[in-house]
């Protein structure tokens, strides 16, 4: 069900408020890329420091624009089961193809609580769920175990999105997961080892900025070319970690302000991108572009 390249949208900002046809132009080129599917207002599209009615907005805007011509997973996830309900079914309504479940952040609760808390949000929705493991972010993570058990007790949840960093995880789930059941890397650089040992595509940042190149690297490896998607993974590889080398989204905001297709505005907490990882971004990204 979800095999290729999904983009984790950015959202844009203008003047403290979202650039509604800076982001339909952002959803035109990923569709004209050819992505299999958008994913808003997830961590890359600041969903933490959305309003409600922004959330709902980006949602609604990414249905209308994307019309049809690729899925849209929509960022329900919360801290807050009740929340969570609440946004999937409003994707739901709104027309979203799925939703994407970040695991819980900063309560921290148990196995037992993660199964309990997306089985009701599974049970509250029709929607195919792809699940969200980060512990970077959360301070959780989904256990190999627990992405086992909802898998195998609720039949929307069908995908996860794994974000903790090492191949190995991603072949303990491979050996516990259904065929059917998805896995997708959370990371850029990382998914070609990943799609290796058994991943089938990547939720990606770097698709807001380069969408064709990602998904030529998804599709070599998708078509068995493990060459040729080494090839675009060492040629890109720089740019998937200097894409972080401040906090997400932060300097992909800023590569993409520079080609002229939004501001690169950050809701606060977050900062501008300082100087110095600046000029390292920017350099990376000329190098990669002249090989």
């Amino acid at each position: 069900m979800f095999e290729g390249t999904y983009t984790a949208l950015v959202t844009p900002f203008k003047n403290g408020l979202v650039d509604a046809d800076a982001f339909a132009a952002l959803i035109d080129r990923q569709i004209a890329a050819g992505v299999e599917g958008i994913v808003p207002v997830g961590t890359t599209g600041e969903s933490p420091t959305l309003t409600h009615d922004e959330h709902l907005r980006v949602i609604e805007l990414a249905v209308r624009q994307a019309k049809g011509r690729t899925k849209v997973i929509a960022g329900t996830g919360s801290n807050s089961t009740a929340e969570a309900i609440e946004y999937t079914q409003a994707a739901e309504k709104l027309g979203a193809d799925a939703a994407l479940l970040v695991a819980p952040y900063y309560n921290k609760p148990t196995q037992h609580g993660l199964f309990d808390h997306f089985m009701a949000i599974a049970r509250s929705t029709d929607l195919p769920l792809m699940l969200y493991s980060i512990p970077g972010r959360c301070g959780i993570e989904i256990g190999v175990e627990t992405a086992a058990r909802l898998a195998a007790e609720a039949a929307n949840i069908v995908a996860i999105k794994e974000a903790g960093g090492t191949v190995d995880r991603v072949s303990r789930l491979r050996q516990v997961l259904p065929d059917a059941f998805d896995i997708l890397s959370g990371d850029d650089s990382l998914t070609l080892p990943f799609m290796s040992v058994g991943a089938r595509g990547v939720v990606s940042v770097a698709s807001n900025l380069m969408p064709a190149e990602v998904k030529a690297l998804v599709d070599a490896v998708r078509r068995g070319d493990f060459a040729g998607a080494e090839v675009l993974h060492r040629k890109y590889y720089g740019v998937f970690t200097d894409l972080f080398i401040e906090s997400n989204p932060v300097p992909v905001k800023a590569a993409m302000a520079a080609k002229g297709w939004m501001t690169e505005e950050v809701r606060p907490p977050l900062a501008p991108l300082l100087p110095a990882s600046r000029e390292k971004l920017f350099a990376t990204l000329r190098t990669a572009e002249a090989n």
